[in-house]
């Protein structure tokens, strides 16, 4: 009986370290203001580069990390990130995330761009999609013609095209790769645009919204999606299809299922989902949950 009051008292102690203010446990500090205008003040995705679970709060763990890989998912968290240099890139660090050794056919990586830095071209027959969290970068294709990428802006370029992204300060850009599926007759274009641009679409049956950053046509084999979730709100469906997955949470915080599996995730935090894995998330906490997914369509499984 002791023995059971006690484990008791400690799982309680954990919950209410974990459910805090924030969601989660944190340690204040001056770069983590928890009252609201201080937020508002704060840049857009700013938490995916100074998330709440940080390897500062961690320090006093040693050997602790939330990230986790099995055999159909992966939970990859900011402190398990290990940056190098990107090759061939010029003055940029950066973090794979997702990659063909888990399982996946893209690769998902977080480009730490600093001064006078430049991007390197993708392998040959890879189509790439940037998005921006942080800072600003100048994307110029072989004709020379210049867009200026700020924060929650994209750029999808088609496998084979020449291009270079210039950053004069720093900048940190998501990256999607993976090798495109040819169909006669069907050709992609160069998409350069921002998440605001982007009408929301019907989700019948659900409450979020949806946005989606590339056309839903033939000649694209993949898709980027914006899915934002008010406090409160989850996915009516408990999904189990045949696409994979990538996601990069932007904003909040929530409960995700990946199989028989129930984790607590924060802004910064990365999914991987395999095939038929079973899906599902609720958004928790005092403020919008938004996160990019990457999708695998308009092509046969076979």
């Amino acid at each position: 009986m002791q023995k059971s009051f006690s484990v008791l008292f400690i799982t309680l102690v954990l919950v209410k370290c974990a459910m805090g203010e924030e969601g989660f446990c944190s340690a204040p500090t001056s770069e983590h203001k928890t009252d609201s205008n201080s937020q508002q003040q704060q840049p857009l995705y700013w938490k995916v580069m100074n998330p709440t679970l940080s390897p500062l709060h961690l320090q006093d763990l040693p050997g602790f990390t939330r990230s986790v890989y099995k055999r159909d998912h992966a939970l990859i968290t900011p402190e398990s990130h290990v940056f190098s240099p990107l090759p061939e890139w010029v003055n940029t660090l950066g973090a794979y995330l997702i990659t063909p050794a888990m399982g996946s056919h893209f690769v998902m990586y977080l480009a730490k761009m600093q001064v006078h830095s430049r991007s390197a071209l993708p392998p040959q027959d890879v189509e790439r999609f940037l998005f921006m969290v942080e800072g600003t970068v100048a994307l110029t294709n072989v004709s020379g013609i210049s867009h200026r990428l700020l924060v929650d802006s994209y750029a999808y370029l088609p496998a084979n095209f020449d291009h270079s992204v210039k950053c004069d300060t720093s900048a940190t850009i998501v990256v999607f790769e993976r090798r495109y599926v040819n169909v006669q007759n069907h050709i992609p274009e160069q998409i350069v645009g921002s998440t605001d641009m982007q009408p929301l679409l019907e989700t019948p049956g659900e409450v979020f919204e949806l946005r989606k950053l590339l056309p839903m046509s033939a000649p694209y084999d993949f898709n980027i999606h914006i899915m934002d979730f008010q406090p409160g709100e989850y996915l009516n469906v408990k999904e189990v299809h045949y696409n994979q997955h990538g996601l990069l949470l932007l904003e909040g915080q929530g409960i995700y299922r990946l199989g028989d599996n129930w984790y607590p995730v924060q802004a910064g935090d990365t999914i991987w989902m395999a095939p038929f894995v079973p899906q599902w998330y609720a958004a928790l906490g005092k403020t919008r949950s938004r996160y990019l997914l990457y999708k695998d369509v308009n092509r046969n499984p076979l």
